[in-house]
């Protein structure tokens, strides 16, 4: 009797055994909560600071240069002597190039009228915006215009004045690019030999780049310079053609990972008309284009910001006080419909949901599913309706 009961009882072991080990094991995933919280479609890429203004110093006349004693980085004021250019004899005795440089003279001065020009119309735009801006205000007192009109008029307002404030830089900048020309042609009418002809700093701000610092010959033209005001920064961000479509001058811009202890706010100025061609890090030709941002954030957060930085941006193309936000990563498509994988007392069941809006990391749902419920991201393959899980 002892040896039958033992008998069966290894037997069920056995069997037990068996069974477990050709029972479906569970399937090991990674989970999220389903929330209700604000929702924001961004479109995210990477971009660059660059300085607003940049001005390229050139030599207004072949001749020897001196060694340069100016480094990146140093400031400089306007009218300050940068460089020294001690010209040959000869050609400032040939009528020929006394003629260009009184050409030269001529084009500049065009340019001082055409910046002139600019600057009136800048503060024409300025003024008209400054008036929008205090209707809109007055009608917001009133309720009678909404809280985002207020927002974006005030955006548009303060890029006005940024846009004034670069129409004047580049007046002062035309002319003493004109004094320079005219100095020229004054040294070719004098044509003395002794004579070195300096050149002047056309702003006050910083030295970005030095092109020719050795001494050397230099021909007419030859960039020695770049100047520029670091404290008026913006960032060029060059986004697919499919996305800058839903893109619009006014659009909230969150600048991530610059460097500093908290995120920067920006604020869309002009999404360029053309596109180009980029060729992308997977070798697929992609088409492009440059999308321009302010950064609304107070100067004094971001003085370590400097020319040709690296930033991540997140251009906020739609935005939601309130909705059930899932992440990204839980959808899948089944047919012409979204589905997720829900978790229930240890197994994985499918959910059809109805999206109302996809960022690029997570969805706003409609209906479906409820905050609180518990979603499977990235559903392995081998992962059925109904299939056992284990978490991560």
């Amino acid at each position: 009797m002892t040896f039958i009961v033992g008998t069966l009882l290894v037997l069920a072991l056995a069997a037990l055994g068996l069974y477990w080990l050709l029972m479906p094991q569970p399937i090991l995933v990674e989970t999220a909560r389903v929330v209700n919280s604000p929702f924001q479609d961004t479109i995210e890429e990477d971009g660059r600071t660059r300085v607003r203004e940049r001005y390229l110093v050139s030599a207004p006349l072949s001749g020897r240069v001196q060694r340069l004693a100016l480094k990146a980085g140093d400031a400089v004021g306007a009218g300050q002597k940068l460089a020294i250019v001690t010209p040959p004899v000869s050609p400032l005795l040939d009528p020929r190039v006394r003629l260009e440089l009184e050409a030269q003279v001529g084009t500049a001065e065009a340019t001082v009228e055409e910046a002139k020009s600019l600057h009136e119309q800048a503060k024409v735009l300025l003024a008209q915006a400054g008036a929008d801006l205090k209707r809109i205000n007055e009608l917001s007192k009133r309720n009678v215009a909404a809280a985002a009109q207020l927002e974006r008029q005030e955006f548009l307002s303060r890029s006005a004045e940024r846009q004034a404030y670069a129409a004047e830089r580049r007046w002062h900048a035309a002319t003493h690019v004109l004094e320079q020309a005219r100095a020229a042609l004054k040294t070719a009418n004098d044509s003395d030999p002794t004579e070195v002809f300096p050149i002047l700093s056309p702003i006050d701000g910083l030295v970005l780049r030095i092109i020719q610092e050795s001494e050397g010959v230099v021909l007419q033209g030859s960039p020695l310079f770049e100047l520029g005001d670091p404290r008026d920064l913006e960032i060029a961000v060059d986004v697919l053609t499919t996305d800058a479509a839903r893109i619009k001058d006014g659009d909230k811009v969150i600048i991530e990972r610059w460097g500093g202890p908290s995120d920067l706010q920006g604020i869309v100025r002009r999404v360029e008309p053309s596109g180009f061609t980029k060729i992308s890090a997977l070798g697929v030709e992609e088409q492009r284009v440059w999308v321009v941002v302010d950064i609304s954030s107070p100067r004094g957060t971001w003085t370590s910001l400097g020319d040709g930085y690296r930033v991540e941006v997140k251009i906020v193309v739609d935005q939601a006080d309130q909705a059930i936000v899932v992440p990204i990563g839980a959808l899948f498509r089944r047919g012409d419909a979204w589905n997720v994988f829900v978790v229930a007392q240890g197994r994985a069941y499918v959910r059809k949901l109805e999206v109302a809006r996809l960022s690029a990391r997570v969805a706003a749902v409609a209906q479906g599913i409820r905050p609180g419920e518990t979603v499977i991201l990235y559903p392995p393959a081998a992962l059925a309706d109904g299939n056992r899980i284990r978490l991560q």
